[in-house]
């Protein structure tokens, strides 16, 4: 305990004598737990008061948000956006274009150095994360790039071994003081050099009076005496395109706000993002992976805000207008197969300012990196079937209906309770009618069986009704489809000279574009993949890689994509690991 107390004094000389006490008290209990990375590395957390407090990797201590929750000002801390929260607990780095810049400019750090990542609004961090260059270097690329890499945010596997509280609202140091700030500043401007602004953003701009910005060495230079729409003028191209499109936005209704981005993000990414090659292309991977990423920062693309309602609403829209087409190359999964890159909507779009072909071709890279994606929830359903009518006529449902299992369930109980079916003599059993021998029991069962166990009457009765699933990809309307959903499916072929191929169907049932996973199985196991059609089936394709990989396969369906067992077919096929001599 004493050593750890001198290696946190060491690492966090901010923190004063009485707060270190309090950081590592003396008598209360201090748990030290193992715990591996999903990279394998080895991570030593300290808990406190069942909260995780520190974590040690490679003899590097870090303190984790429960920390900094309490000590908000141990490490420098950068704002971002509230929609780039979900992506940093996804595994994502924090980029250049999402950190915000303040009025007062950045705090001064090297690269390599421990910061915090702070939500815009609110002090309290939500993440740790080392600085990958300097603040100078940062100002330096027109921000630009990665500028953090991220260890641990909120809401991530080690938030989870606490208390999973949720951040504090802290308010930020600098609002409550900038007026006071500028006019010292104005008051202090005379015999001394000019000052330095770093401010990017016109939301987060002091109003400095009669104060304006000219360019020179691309930073801004305080030098008085100008009106301030001379100083806005003055800005970067960026601020300018965001203040006009804010008050453009002013005067229209949130849904129309909401229409237009989507018309916006739409035309950027069939514009600068998707080529004939892509074609076709699922639109939920269109929507994820392209559309997300051309919306511009500190807003973000929600479906339900606008008029549309649904995705494939919107789709049909452009597609009445001729500009794309989308087709259901299976069953309930939609697809864009072609597109109008000569349809004058497209060609008469022009990218927002801040934006670059080129630059929003290596966004779009870095987008598809790190993009997270989400696993889609499949809830069994179940149709009413003509045989089955007369049990559910009885509670108003008709032929077609359909129903959850806890639906189905509680309208047989309805049932059997109104009609007094529950056997007098031992409640556990049910008595057959003439309407439950019907539905539920075969011919050569009729006249031999008069009661059902009530687990055996409900069991016999979902296997009657119709299958059907719901499934609901993350930010889109529930689809509703026939049968039970088909499995990922991975068989292992034999091909010429005994070599063995891994083949993997139906992902794109779960919302996976089959290219984009055999990119991946490619980069991780250095083997070629390829893209091929089912055999025996119209617009349908498999991936194929060589070797056996179920070992990555599984490793990447049930950790990183979060996909439950019971929908992967053919894990048992992974090949035996042999015994370490």
């Amino acid at each position: 305990r004493r050593k750890l107390r001198t290696d946190v004094a060491a690492a966090f000389p901010n923190l004063s004598a009485e707060q270190l006490t309090e950081f590592i008290p003396n008598k209360e209990e201090l748990n030290v737990i193992k715990i591996y990375s999903h990279k394998g590395e080895a991570v030593t957390v300290y808990m406190n008061n069942r909260n995780p407090i520190l974590f040690e990797i490679e003899k590097a201590l870090y303190p984790t948000v429960y920390t900094l929750w309490v000590y908000p000002d141990l490490l420098p801390a950068f704002s971002t956006w509230p929609a780039v929260l979900p992506k940093l607990a996804g595994g994502a780095d924090l980029m250049l274009p999402g950190v915000v810049v303040p009025s007062s400019g950045f705090p001064q750090v090297e690269q390599g150095t421990l910061c915090a990542v702070t939500l815009l609004g609110n002090r309290a961090p939500v993440a740790v994360a080392v600085a990958t260059m300097s603040t100078a270097e940062m100002l330096a690329a027109g921000m630009k790039g990665k500028g953090f890499a991220v260890l641990h945010t909120y809401m991530d596997h080690l938030w989870e071994y606490g208390d999973k509280s949720c951040p504090p609202t802290l308010a930020p140091l600098v609002t409550d003081s900038a007026e006071k700030e500028s006019a010292e500043d104005e008051e202090e401007m005379e015999g001394k050099e000019p000052v330095i602004s770093f401010s990017t953003d016109p939301l987060q701009r002091v109003d400095v009076g009669d104060l304006s910005l000219k360019e020179r060495d691309s930073c801004a230079i305080l030098i008085g005496k100008e009106e301030l729409g001379e100083n806005r003028a003055a800005g970067t191209a960026e601020d300018a395109s965001t203040e006009v499109q804010q008050e453009a936005e002013d005067s229209r209704t949130p849904q129309e706000q909401m229409d237009a981005l989507f018309n916006q993000c739409f035309f950027h990414a069939l514009k600068c993002k998707v080529k004939k090659s892509d074609l076709p292309l699922l639109t939920s991977t269109f929507l994820r992976s392209h559309m997300f990423s051309c919306c511009p920062a500190g807003q973000q693309l929600d479906i339900k805000k606008s008029s549309y309602k649904k995705f494939s609403k919107f789709l049909q829209c452009m597609q009445h207008q001729k500009i794309l087409q989308v087709k259901e190359l299976n069953k309930g999964v939609e697809s864009i197969v072609e597109v109008d890159w000569k349809h004058p909507d497209i060609k008469a779009f022009t990218v927002p300012e801040g934006f670059s072909s080129a630059s929003a071709a290596q966004e779009s890279k870095s987008e598809d990196r790190e993009q997270v994606y989400h696993a889609p929830e499949i809830i069994p359903l179940y149709g009413v079937s003509t045989k089955m009518l007369p049990l559910f006529q009885e509670s108003g449902h008709r032929k077609g209906s359909i129903l959850s299992s806890s639906e189905v369930r509680s309208i047989v109980i309805n049932y059997v309770k109104t009609n007094e079916l529950v056997d007098e003599t031992n409640k556990n059993f049910v008595k057959v009618n003439a309407i439950l021998c019907d539905c539920l029991l075969d011919k050569s069962e009729q006249d031999e069986i008069s009661n059902l166990k009530w687990d055996d009457l409900l069991s016999r009765c979902l296997e009657r009704l119709q299958p059907l699933h719901q499934v609901t990809f993350s930010g889109q309307e529930p689809v509703v489809r026939k049968g039970n959903i088909e499995p990922i499916d991975i068989t292992i072929a034999q091909r010429s000279s005994n070599k063995k191929v891994t083949i993997i169907k139906n992902l794109e049932l779960y919302g996976l574009d089959p290219q984009c996973v055999a990119n991946i199985l490619q980069q991780k196991v250095q083997a070629s993949a390829t893209i091929a059609p089912v055999p025996g089936t119209k617009d349908r394709v498999q991936v194929q890689i060589q070797g056996n990989q179920i070992h990555h396969l599984a490793k990447m369906l049930l950790e990183e994509y979060q996909l439950p067992r019971k929908y992967i077919q053919g894990l048992e096929k992974a090949p035996k690991l042999g015994r370490k001599k």
